[in-house]
């Protein structure tokens, strides 16, 4: 119940950061709030993409990890489409036996709750921000007085501390695993993209402008992502200095952050050049490239994979050729070419083993997720043209596509997640029938026996 709860927090982010994207793209929007439009990047990122990231987290060092990552050649198609995709992202965190952690592990869930309730208090202090319009309002006082809204403007104070801590958290689970279970280079890579996150949001916290902190908050997604599926794709990472390779990529990366704000000149340049070395290099070594000419759930998730390679370097090349891009469409292109192109992507391609292994509910692989997928790439793909061409009006065509891509991804999966359980449901409830037939059957057949076996004994 407490994950449920915590995936909640996850899908409020989610469906105001969706309206809030709306709002931006100056399309129709169920609510209207000039505050909520100023928060969504934060809420898309730590409050529904940081909830699910750390509750995944916090699942896998609670629960432990499979002794070693799945097949991920697809040399055997008879082996599950989750394994032949080599998605089994809970495995990442601290491969090594199952087992219960001896560490405590309630603790690691601060993570997810403290990232659940900053998007919460975003979204109060939105609702606050509204009546405000009125401060005479008893409500507007009393809401004042606690969420410290004093003006139409969000403060940062509360939601970013409650996220620092999700941050803080999630390094902490890094550094339990790698000093109790697992000394990985995967593992440094991931830790590094939460040491990005937390940095990331402290800047926030102190007021700094989105603009200018965004890429903190890009390099925790990049480097997350990339520690996974170093990880997972460990047996085409088998090559000598692959490994330590990537490590010395993602450091770069992570160097060229508190650059991009004392030198944006050379921060951006160097930052791009660490991103499209990183990618290019987890790319073509990733089992992406095989199993996308597989069947199934290995082909979409492979699919996914390497469009998601192919969005990353396109703010990376932006970065390296053209320097920082702080607004309009070239920041806008930057932005989402990572968030939508190269994380939902992912996320895509991930689905089917995430989603079980927080929610305790099988995802199965379903043809209609190709239309999730095509919706996503056609949606960016239409936003990233029209804004090099500055056409308005199919700019913000593809990011409404873009949203629903989104929400189509939710309803489908939601949908397949309660498909699956009635399904399993109606096979126990078959089996069950059977076994008291069988057992009526068999009583009666013991109870004819025994009456004839009387009777004879009587005559």
């Amino acid at each position: 119940m407490g994950r449920l709860a915590l995936l909640l927090l996850a899908m409020v982010s989610l469906l105001a950061g969706l309206n809030a994207a709306l709002l931006r793209l100056g399309a129709l929007a169920p609510v209207i709030s000039a505050p909520l439009a100023d928060v969504h990047g934060v809420l898309m990122i730590f409050g529904f993409l940081g909830t699910a990231i750390c509750l995944e987290r916090a699942v896998a060092l609670q629960s432990g990890a499979p002794t070693k990552p799945p097949d991920l050649s697809g040399a055997d198609s008879s082996t599950s489409s989750a394994s032949a995709a080599g998605t089994a992202v809970s495995a990442s965190p601290g491969a090594g036996p199952r087992q219960r952690s001896v560490h405590a592990p309630l603790w690691a869930h601060v993570a997810p709750l403290a990232s659940g309730l900053g998007g919460a208090l975003v979204l109060a202090q939105v609702a606050a921000s509204s009546l405000l319009t009125d401060p005479d309002s008893p409500v507007a006082t009393t809401l004042a007085s606690l969420l410290g809204a004093s003006s139409p403007a969000i403060p940062r104070l509360l939601p970013g501390l409650a996220w620092c801590l999700a941050m803080a958290a999630l390094c902490a689970i890094y550094l339990v695993v790698w000093f109790r279970r697992q000394r990985s280079i995967a593992l440094l890579v991931q830790l590094l993209g939460a040491v990005c996150g937390l940095g990331g949001i402290a800047l926030w916290t102190r007021g700094l402008p989105v603009a200018l902190v965004v890429v903190w908050w890009l390099g925790f997604l990049v480097l997350t992502i990339v520690g996974e599926r170093l990880e997972l794709a460990r047996i085409a990472f088998l090559s000598p200095g692959t490994e330590p390779r990537v490590l010395a990529e993602a450091l770069v990366l992570v160097l060229a952050l508190p650059l991009t704000l004392a030198a944006p000149g050379w921060g951006y340049t160097l930052l791009g050049a660490a991103l499209a070395a990183l990618v290019v290099d987890v790319g073509w070594h990733d089992v992406a490239r095989r199993t996308v000419r597989l069947t199934g759930l290995p082909r979409l998730a492979g699919a996914s994979m390497l469009t998601g390679y192919a969005w990353a370097l396109v703010p990376a090349l932006m970065w390296l050729v053209a320097g920082p891009a702080l607004s309009g469409h070239p920041y806008d292109i930057a932005v989402h070419s990572l968030t939508i192109g190269f994380t939902m992507s992912m996320v895509l391609a991930h689905a089917p083993i995430i989603v079980p292994a927080i929610a305790r509910r099988q995802l199965p692989y379903h043809p209609v997720m190709w239309a999730v997928w095509a919706l996503l790439e056609i949606g960016l793909l239409v936003r990233v043209v029209s804004g090099v061409r500055a056409a308005e009006g199919a700019w913000r065509l593809g990011g409404a596509l873009g949203v629903v891509a989104m929400l189509t991804f939710v309803v489908t999966t939601v949908s397949l997640i309660v498909r699956a359980s009635r399904r399993v449901s109606g096979g126990v409830a078959d089996r069950d029938e059977c076994a008291t037939t069988g057992a009526t059957a068999d009583t009666g057949t013991t109870a004819g026996t025994t009456g004839r076996a009387r009777s004879g004994a009587t005559s």
